[in-house]
């Protein structure tokens, strides 16, 4: 009997990115494409199909059997696998992905927002396997979240489960792009990040001189915090702060084993880590803080992938 692979893709507003996915978690003929929709839907698409029918015949050229495909998108996804909103990608708006998508490649298709992929992935190969129930956390251009319990992906009724990113930390706050004012999303992504910098430069925070071109990624940020910079440190610790006053409120609602924190922010672990550990012990109960453990995520741009996989085969274990 010939050996099997999922085909996993990851999604995203900029990129995408697929691999055929061993039972072992080992990602072959890896392949990327720019997401470019400014083209339209239709040449979009064609690409998109172009994309998934190459790693088919990768597959096939050795010898796999493919056992399905696994996507991740960016948006809020329904249980049937279509796209309920997609603010990256507005021409998804509505469109019935998963049956689509089966429809054009004649295979098994099953679709999860990206971050919810993201989870899955770090359930099983990553941070979060040796736990039962945990949130996972990805702070990069926006923040978005992912629940596991016991062991399984809990996307809610609606898909719509997990997204931290849009709880209100500050009622009167940063206008956010879901419309609401005051999302943790406004305060501890990417963008927050350097906009606290640039916000306690001005107050004079920083002690070091500041150079003629300032930190325009959170990135650079880090880098200037690790420099010793008190305004890119401060920043940091705002971020935490924050990260840390809901997940507060997610340990005291859910009382989950860990948090895993991802993400391109996410691998500045280490500058948040404080503030938001001190925030959560201060607003959660007791018990339920020194349960969750703060953890850093482990596969990084690997997760999507994985998790995608994972998908497929979860499925195929339900049948």
């Amino acid at each position: 009997m010939n050996p099997s692979v999922v085909i996993g893709i990851d999604l995203g507003g900029t990129n995408c990115r697929g691999a055929l996915v061993t039972g072992s978690g080992e990602l072959l003929c890896l392949q990327n494409f720019a997401t470019d929709i400014d083209s339209g839907f239709d040449c979009f698409w064609r690409r998109f199909l172009g994309f998934c029918r190459s790693m088919m015949a990768d597959a096939q050229a050795q010898g796999f059997l493919i056992e399905g495909l696994g996507l991740g998108f960016p948006g809020l996804v329904a249980a049937d696998g279509s796209i309920t909103v997609a603010p990256n990608l507005p021409p998804f708006n509505g469109l019935a992905l998963r049956e689509r998508l089966c429809h054009e490649l004649g295979m098994s298709v099953r679709v999860a927002n990206d971050v919810n992929a993201i989870a899955l992935g770090e359930a099983h190969w990553g941070a979060g396997r040796d736990c039962s129930d945990f949130l996972m956390v990805t702070l990069g251009t926006g923040v978005g979240g992912g629940l596991i319990v016991r062991r399984q992906l809990w996307s809610g009724c609606d898909g719509a489960a997990g997204e931290v990113g849009h709880i209100v930390v500050e009622p009167d706050g940063y206008l956010c792009g879901c419309g609401s004012r005051g999302c943790l999303e406004q305060y501890a992504s990417g963008p927050a990040v350097v906009r606290n910098y640039q916000a306690m430069v001005r107050r004079g925070t920083s002690k070091i001189h500041v150079p003629a071109v300032q930190p325009k990624t959170a990135e650079e940020v880090a880098v200037a915090a690790l420099n010793g910079d008190a305004a890119a440190m401060g920043a940091f610790e705002v971020a935490g702060r924050y990260l840390g006053q809901v997940l507060a409120g997610v340990a005291n609602l859910l009382n989950l084993e860990a948090a895993v924190i991802g993400g391109g922010v996410g691998a500045s672990f280490d500058l948040f880590l404080p503030s938001l550990r001190a925030e959560l012990e201060h607003r959660a109960f007791a018990v339920a803080a020194r349960r969750m453990q703060i953890k850093p995520a482990l596969l990084g741009d690997k997760a999507g992938i994985l998790g995608a996989a994972s998908l497929v085969r979860e499925m195929l274990r339900a049948k």
